[in-house]
């Protein structure tokens, strides 16, 4: 059975071999896939949209730098979490990075337990993201499932309204909005209107109140 780490991948992008080849032995030696690029159009190029992981990228290449490919991934909507290392590191520069979404900026040379530590971050990070993301994806299909009534009936009922409010809002009785109700609890896997509420508002289907 594979495992979150085994399907994450390191993509390490960074113009010097011999730092590519240290990086890479680096992390594989404490059981991570590696995935090694010496520019960012080919990283960029590579990707799909399923990938998860993390980056470790050098700030200064020829072609493309690390800060333009940082802007680069945000237009195409990667949101992979981004390690950002230099050994021409500069205020400005990690600050572009950090606020372009970047997890770190790293000076080279650095430890390499240094640089374990926020791969292993970076990789928890993802993992959570993309466990969200699977979850409100199962969210959504069960919501599609529900018949137009049933999607009327949620509707109404997370807005608060009474099984009688809704009957009386939709024009049927009260018993049929009681039958449809069951339904789509089951439906949306939910034993609670707090559950069910909870999947609204993650959906996007009720807006919360700001205090």
């Amino acid at each position: 059975m594979s495992t979150d780490q085994d399907v994450q991948q390191v993509f390490v992008i960074d113009d010097d071999a011999d730092v590519r080849d240290s990086l890479k032995w680096l992390l594989e030696s404490v059981g991570l896939n590696v995935v090694t690029f010496e520019n960012a159009l080919d990283f960029i190029d590579s990707l799909s949209s399923d990938v998860s992981g993390c980056i470790v990228m050098d700030v200064r290449m020829p072609g493309m730098s690390g800060i333009n490919a940082q802007k680069k991934l945000s237009e195409l909507d990667i949101d992979l979490p981004l390690i950002m290392i230099s050994a021409h590191g500069n205020v400005d520069m990690a600050v572009t990075a950090l606020t372009q979404g970047a997890l770190t900026f790293i000076e080279k040379p650095f430890d390499d337990q240094v640089l374990i530590d926020h791969v292993h971050t970076a990789l928890e990070k993802e993992r959570i993201r993309m466990a969200r993301r699977n979850a409100q994806s199962r969210m959504q299909s069960r919501y599609d499932s529900l018949t137009r009534r049933e999607k009327q009936v949620m509707g109404l009922i997370v807005q608060g309204l009474s099984n009688q409010e809704a009957a009386d809002e939709l024009g049927i009785n009260r018993k049929t909005v009681e039958g449809h109700r069951a339904h789509m609890m089951a439906k949306m896997k939910v034993d609670s209107l707090a559950e069910l509420v909870q999947i609204a508002i993650t959906l996007g289907l009720v807006e919360t109140v700001e205090e």
